[in-house]
């Protein structure tokens, strides 16, 4: 043992870049991703989760409905994702990373191609918000009741897509001298791996925290939806101090005033949700809940 962490401990860099092929596999002329296996992958995780037994019990949705949502909700991310991202990345400076405005202006197409990566996590939480409140305005089903079932395996989708975030060697670490530090192909000198940083932090404290209080006999509807509002803040506010930074105001990344809003958001509606009175549940003659 002792041999092993003096071999560890004398070489410069314990880890190097696999060099993973972002494409997964050829479907005839179409490269089909891992990015975009990763989106597929949490959309069939909260389908299959809407269409279990407990959470169809819960909300009533009918399987029709459970499909239908999922497209409000996917269009909302991808919308929502992709244009938070090009305002920060036109707001970010060129040394950072970032992109001007006549670079979009020259290269049109780049605008819409996700297949790039590029997208902001927080707009395509807004988009999927977004969507999911249109979709139960229009089917007269409670909000929260909804996003409680639909968060619960969120954490997994998230650390899917930062896996493939290093796959495709984007979103790096800041730099470091650190033995954990890897040489990313397209930038300069050893960086944290921050994008399986924030993977780990939503498989070992964000996914654990949502599903704690989801089989909390007591908690309300928004309970679990707040829980991972502020879990994923947190989680993420911590990770920023080793992902390579953007926009900077005041020593903080553009992303933790977002991140720490969240934090704090997430803990106020939480205790809120939980000291409202409870509402009578109604019933038709059939069982169906009346809301």
């Amino acid at each position: 043992m002792c041999d092993l962490a003096f071999a560890l401990a004398s070489h410069g860099h314990w880890f190097t870049y696999p060099s993973i092929n972002p494409v997964a596999f050829h479907a005839g002329p179409l490269a089909i991703r891992w990015y975009g296996l990763s989106y597929l992958f949490g959309a069939v995780l909260v389908y299959l989760q809407l269409q279990s037994r407990r959470s169809r019990e819960r909300t009533q949705l009918t399987v029709e409905q459970a499909q239908e949502l999922i497209v409000y909700a996917m269009l909302g991310v991808i919308i929502g994702g992709r244009v938070v991202f090009l305002i920060a990345d036109m707001l970010t400076p060129v040394s950072a990373g970032g992109h001007p405005a006549s670079y979009y202006a020259q290269n049109p197409l780049e605008i819409i191609a996700i297949w790039h990566g590029g997208m902001a996590f927080h707009g395509g939480f807004a988009g999927a918000i977004l969507g999911t409140w249109l979709f139960v305005r229009r089917a007269k089903i409670p909000f929260f009741r909804l996003a409680d079932e639909m968060v619960l395996w969120v954490p997994l989708a998230i650390a899917t897509t930062r896996c493939v975030n290093f796959i495709n060697d984007e979103l790096p670490g800041r730099l470091t001298t650190s033995p954990i530090g890897i040489h990313f192909p397209n930038f300069d000198g050893y960086r944290y791996p921050s994008q399986l940083f924030e993977a780990a932090g939503m498989l070992a404290f964000v996914l654990p925290i949502v599903w704690l209080v989801h089989a909390w006999r007591n908690r309300r509807d928004g309970a679990v939806f707040w829980s991972f509002v502020a879990a994923y803040g947190l989680a993420r506010t911590i990770v920023e101090f080793y992902r390579e930074p953007g926009i900077v105001f005041l020593g903080l990344t553009a992303a933790q005033y977002l991140t720490l809003a969240m934090l704090v958001l997430g803990v106020v509606m939480v205790w809120r949700v939980q000291r409202a009175p409870v509402r009578p549940v109604r019933t038709s003659a059939t069982g169906r809940v009346i809301t």
